[in-house]
């Protein structure tokens, strides 16, 4: 195949490795972008799925004291972890229990402290979903291949722009918005760019805000704030998915970055003390009060809010009820508020329904992306081959693109590594194999 266009073996070779992170990412775009979805609709999810426990009696509560123990007795042999403040009138409360290595959900009466149900924290529906899209359900393992699918998403998107670029095109037809009448592969093409160009910016959004979770990215990003000293106390997200002596000390989100608490049972009274005080103070629900750690020790409140920005964390009193400290979300190093600020985005709860409806048209988008590149590929594959594009003579890489590489393998260096086992097993083993045809890697 002769080439005579200039950039002609640059273009092919963006194309290949568009083709081959995209081969790596569709499973896990359709996977995540479904998941994804369904986990932004959480507050509307939950609040459906726990309506019986919404709409109970308004009557006088009992103290918080006896809610606790039914929720300990509805759960034997364990100990308090957090009590939740019902939200409102007639809204039962939220008793979180654990034992054996687990933690309980108990929804108590307020009225009768009456355990209307129990269930584990991590057997409730958004949080199989939580894990699904953040660890595939296997843990640790599962987070560094869903990270190692999201760093070469990023190639993908990026590639995918320098393809789509529009070279001497006139008019925006295939480059803003698809041209229906040129046939079903000019419609495929077509859907395939411009979906991509409309989806790119929100999902590399998506993919960077949900980097600080992932096992080895949120680890390596938390090493380089402690060389560099900005490292502002323990995060306030997960990162990776702890074992499961710890996990029974967390909430849907870390207490106190993280730490696994081990409560003791506190005096009689303490925790009524403690919600009078907070109770007029309008914290940002769900509102977590968690005993103290050792006996004599300051029981904690947090707001576990979803909007990240409204959290607010105070340390409290359990003798006379004293506000003792009070750390809000504007208080945080800079660092960690933009984090927030990217998380709460993610999830669909920065800025409301809105963020919700745009993120769910970003995870559909997504999809079309993929199933329109899926589509693409096996009505242009070779028969008997792959379908790759063909390799031709080296391009000449230029300092820009050498430091591009560079600089995106030290931001992921989840990436940086791949890339290199990927580049060393296609020069040193793919190429000499008779599989190198198939791949695309050698010609006939």
């Amino acid at each position: 195949m002769s080439v005579k266009a200039p950039g002609t073996r640059w273009y092919n070779a963006v194309w290949r490795w568009h083709f081959y992170a995209a081969m790596l990412c569709v499973p896990f775009v359709l996977w995540l972008a479904t998941t994804g979805a369904l986990y932004t609709w959480k507050p509307q999810i939950e609040a459906w799925l726990d309506r019986p426990y919404h709409t109970l009696a308004t009557a006088p509560a009992v103290s918080a004291d006896a809610q606790v123990a039914a929720a300990l007795r509805a759960v034997p042999g364990a100990r308090p972890h957090k009590y939740q403040l019902p939200p409102a009138p007639g809204q039962a409360a939220r008793v979180i229990v654990g034992a054996g290595g687990e933690e309980t959900l108990a929804y108590v009466d307020p009225a009768t402290a009456a355990v209307l149900k129990t269930v584990p924290v991590e057997s409730r529906l958004m949080r199989v979903i939580f894990h699904l899209h953040g660890d595939l359900l296997i843990g640790n393992p599962g987070s560094y291949l869903v990270e190692l699918a999201a760093c070469w998403a990023v190639v993908m998107l990026l590639t995918g722009l320098y393809l789509w670029w529009p070279r001497g095109r006139r008019g925006l037809a295939g480059v803003v918005y698809p041209r229906l009448g040129g046939g079903k592969r000019l419609f495929w093409r077509d859907l395939h760019a411009v979906s991509g160009i409309w989806v790119s910016l929100l999902a590399l959004g998506l993919i960077l805000t949900g980097l600080p979770w992932a096992k080895a990215w949120g680890s390596y990003f938390k090493e380089v704030r402690q060389i560099t000293g900005t490292a502002d106390g323990p995060v306030d997200w997960p990162i990776g998915r702890p074992p499961a002596g710890a996990r029974a000390m967390l909430g849907d989100h870390a207490e106190h970055g993280g730490m696994a608490m081990a409560h003791v049972l506190a005096p009689p009274g303490a925790l009524d003390r403690v919600i009078a005080t907070v109770t007029p103070l309008a914290i940002a629900p769900p509102v977590l009060i968690a005993p103290p750690a050792k006996a004599g020790g300051m029981w904690t409140v947090t707001s576990d809010a979803a909007d990240r920005p409204q959290r607010t964390q105070l340390t409290v009193d359990g003798a006379t009820g004293a506000v003792l400290t009070r750390r809000d979300f504007a208080e945080r190093h800079w660092i960690d508020r933009a984090v927030g600020y990217g998380i709460a985005a993610h999830e669909g709860a920065l800025f409301g329904l809105a963020n919700q409806l745009l993120s769910t048209i970003t995870a559909l988008l997504l999809v079309l992306l993929a199933v329109s590149g899926t589509v693409l590929w096996w009505r242009r594959r070779p028969v008997g081959l792959l379908g790759a594009p063909i390799p031709l003579s080296r391009p000449r890489f230029g300092v820009v693109l050498i430091g591009a590489v560079v600089a995106l393998g030290v931001l992921l260096p989840f990436f940086g590594l791949s890339l290199v086992v990927v580049l060393m097993a296609e020069r040193f083993a793919l190429r000499r194999l008779s599989l190198g045809r198939w791949l695309g890697l050698r010609t006939a």
